[in-house]
């Protein structure tokens, strides 16, 4: 029971403090999930992220629900999963009260000019630590080389980019 409270209250951290998205997450809970808590080695952690990446729904979610999962099986996901949506579900709807009211007023213009470069850092941030990590052979760049070719320069559709990555994977590993 204190594993799945601690879960809860580190991931309404995590989702309170993650300005940006699921991506912009990724430094935060690498810290949390791997270095605070030891409750995934950094390798698990980019798996899950990848897995993560590949199945439908918002990466925030799917990210909390497979570590949680991870740590304490389906009490875990459901810890982690509620404790990661928590603080979103009370701020969106603290925020959706005011924000249309004020939404074209010149401060609300400046506080989201002040936030977006932020979060491009954050989920810069979060490419570099998950880079760092899961590239440690020329295979592995060359993959990374190949899937950013296809998706930025021929603008062939990410999932088709993830599955033609993962025959490439199971063809060169």
């Amino acid at each position: 029971m204190k594993l799945l409270v601690s879960m809860f209250l580190t991931f309404a951290k995590i989702g309170a403090f993650s300005f940006g998205g699921g991506y912009a997450m990724i430094p935060l809970m690498k810290k949390e999930v791997v270095s605070l808590h030891g409750w995934l080695t950094i390798q698990e952690m980019i798996d899950i992220i990848a897995i993560s990446q590949m199945t439908p729904g918002p990466i925030a979610i799917n990210l909390a629900t497979f570590v949680g999962y991870k740590i304490a099986d389906f009490p875990g996901a459901l810890a982690a999963t509620v404790g990661v949506i928590t603080p979103s579900l009370i701020i969106i709807t603290v925020i959706a009260r005011f924000f249309f009211k004020f939404q074209n007023e010149s401060k609300m213009q400046w506080v989201l000019g002040g936030i977006r470069p932020v979060v491009v850092a954050l989920v810069a941030f979060a490419a570099l630590v998950i880079g760092n990590t899961a590239l440690h052979d020329v295979k592995g760049y060359l993959i990374t080389a190949i899937a950013f070719i296809a998706v930025f320069i021929f603008k062939i559709h990410p999932i088709l980019v993830i599955i033609s990555s993962g025959i490439l994977g199971i063809m060169l590993y």
